[in-house]
């Protein structure tokens, strides 16, 4: 298998510290996105960081924004939950050393704590301005909703815990209906006129409200430029149909959570003996039937192929779906960044898209 090399920094990195589970929750392709039907030449994975920060080269951008990010976002949920503060530390730095730039949080993570641990780590690093930060609110407990109110506070809560001047993508994290749509979206244009968040993004959204938000934005309300939404091999339905038709015609950066479906698309989970009492067992469950293990199958072949793990692989598919701009991937352990940073490298073949897709409706 190729071995990705990081680009090497005068800072000493440091040294690596336990983690917890595995790899769960979107280095790098020449090119932009892929259209899912065209052929992908086979292509060696690039050594990173040796010429230079190849990772730096081949970014892709988020929407019609000027965000240039890598094309797989290092997700935080893990962070101050099974991943304590040495532990994402070394996580980050990894992902950094491999050219990563795209860090994706929210302020309901661990109750704040993932923010407050980027926060630490950027401090530490003094990377801020290398860095695209994502974060998410409306679910934290102490500022819930979509209110204005709740929405001021709860950005002003992620600066102070990010340690910044600014949010790069701020995503609502779920569609609050309790609210109105115009509300929201203009308590978000003060906060970027304000300069404490650069721009907009939806999670979890329907596509009905999307259209809806770009109706709005026509008549002066800030746009989205991104959607984060389930997406996986082994969940396409719920994306695609009218939601990749709306994000495709609106022209927003698709970012898909569980693209490993909390592991089980890693291949580490083949049977009930793989599982333990944990939650991420009880979730990973529900694929160990007929068609889960199907695609684990095709994903076996496609790895041996490319010579790559099938982490990489799962989220190399992704990559090939026209608008998809950057899985996001978590890791609880630094050395799972290795195999997570592969996936945008491999180029896949158009048989062997065919070949896992058919899987997934077989």
């Amino acid at each position: 298998m190729a071995r990705l090399t990081p680009r090497l920094f005068t800072a000493e990195m440091p040294t690596d510290s336990s983690a917890g589970s595995d790899t769960g929750e979107r280095p790098t392709p020449s090119v932009s996105p892929t259209p899912e039907r065209t052929e992908h030449p086979s292509a060696p994975i690039p050594v990173l960081g040796s010429t230079g920060g190849i990772g730096t080269t081949l970014r892709r951008t988020v929407g019609q924004t000027d965000l240039e990010v890598f094309p797989l976002a290092l997700g935080t949920s893990v962070f101050g939950w099974t991943a304590q503060s040495d532990a994402s530390a070394a996580i980050l730095n990894r992902y950094y050393e491999f050219g990563g730039n795209f860090v994706d949080t929210a302020d309901s993570y661990s109750a704040g704590r993932s923010e407050h641990i980027i926060g630490n780590w950027m401090a530490r690093r003094g990377n801020r301005d290398d860095m695209v930060i994502a974060t998410k609110v409306g679910t934290h407990p102490d500022n819930p909703g979509l209110g204005p109110v709740s929405m001021v506070r709860a950005v002003e809560a992620s600066l102070e815990r990010l340690q910044t001047d600014h949010i790069d993508l701020l995503y609502f994290h779920l569609d609050d209906r309790s609210v109105p749509l115009e509300d929201s979206l203009g308590t978000a244009q003060w906060l970027i006129e304000t300069g404490k968040v650069r721009y907009l993004g939806a999670s979890n959204f329907a596509a009905e409200r999307l259209v809806e938000a770009r109706i709005l934005s026509a008549a002066g309300y800030p746009r989205f430029e991104a959607l984060e939404t389930h997406y996986s091999l082994l969940h396409r339905r719920a994306f695609e149909g009218d939601l990749e038709l709306v994000s495709r015609g609106q022209g927003l950066g698709v970012m898909p959570y569980f693209g490993l479906e909390n592991g089980f698309l890693t291949g580490k989970y083949r049977s009930r003996s793989d599982l333990d009492d944990s939650a991420r067992s009880v979730r990973v469950s529900r694929h160990l039937n007929r068609t889960g293990l199907r695609v684990l199958h095709a994903l076996d072949l496609v790895a041996q192929e490319q010579d790559a793990p099938v982490a990489a692989v799962a989220l190399a598919w992704l990559l090939t779906r026209s608008g998809v701009t950057a899985p996001v991937a978590s890791a609880s352990r630094p050395e799972q960044i290795d195999a997570l940073v592969q996936a945008p490298a491999l180029r896949l073949t158009r048989s062997q898209v065919v070949e896992l897709e058919r899987a997934t409706r077989a």
